[in-house]
C-alpha cells in the first residue's frame, strides 16, 4: 500500500471545497453507509445500470478490499470532515490491458467538478499501468456522463445487446 502514496492528491472543487483523493482502504467500509445515504435512487441507478436496493456488507467489503494489481479505486474525502464524496474504480479485464471504469459522486456534490478530476486520476493511472484502453458502460440517459466521456475523447457507442446503454471507449 505504501507504493500507492503516490497516488494521493489534494484538490479543490470549483466552490473551494478542499478534497483529499486517495487509493481506496478497507478500512474505508465506514464511511459507505453516509456516503450511499446521500446518493440519491436515481444517482445510484445512473451508476449501477438500474435500481438498486440497499447494498449487501459483502457487496460493500468487495468494494473496499482490492487486488491492486487488477483493480484500482480512488476515493474523494472532504478535508474538514473526513466524509465520503465520490469513488472512481478501475477493474482490469482478464488480459490486463484495458479496465473498466465506474464512478459515482455524491448527489449534493454533482456538478463541482469532481467527477471530472476524479476521471483525470483514473484516466492518468490507467496509463501509468500501461493499459491500453478504459472502458464502460454508461445509461443512454445519463447525458451528464455522456458529455464527460466526450470532452475526455472516449469513443460512445450503442450497446449491440441493449440500446438503453452506451459503450464508452477511451484508447490510451
Amino acid at each position: 500500500m505504501d507504493d500507492l502514496k503516490e497516488w494521493e492528491r489534494q484538490i479543490t472543487l470549483r466552490d473551494g471545497t478542499a478534497v483529499f483523493v486517495r487509493p481506496i482502504r478497507p478500512e474505508d467500509e465506514a464511511l459507505y453507509g453516509t456516503f450511499l445515504a446521500a446518493v440519491t435512487p436515481e444517482d445510484a441507478r445512473m451508476r449501477f445500470l438500474g435500481a438498486m436496493g440497499k447494498l449487501s456488507r459483502s457487496l460493500i467489503d468487495s468494494f473496499t478490499h482490492l487486488d491492486y494489481a487488477r483493480a484500482m479505486a480512488f476515493v474523494a474525502l472532504d478535508r474538514a470532515s473526513g466524509e465520503l464524496l465520490a469513488v472512481v474504480r478501475l477493474h482490469n479485464n482478464a488480459a490486463n490491458d484495458s479496465g473498466e471504469y465506474a464512478i459515482v459522486v455524491r448527489s449534493d456534490c454533482k456538478g463541482r467538478g469532481l467527477g471530472w478530476q476524479l476521471m483525470q486520476i483514473m484516466i492518468a493511472y490507467a496509463r501509468a499501468k500501461g493499459l491500453r484502453a478504459i472502458e464502460g458502460k454508461v445509461l443512454h440517459e445519463n447525458t451528464a456522463m455522456l458529455d464527460m466521456c466526450r470532452q475526455f475523447g472516449f469513443a460512445i457507442a450503442i450497446d449491440p445487446k441493449n440500446a438503453s446503454i452506451c459503450d464508452v471507449k477511451l484508447d490510451l
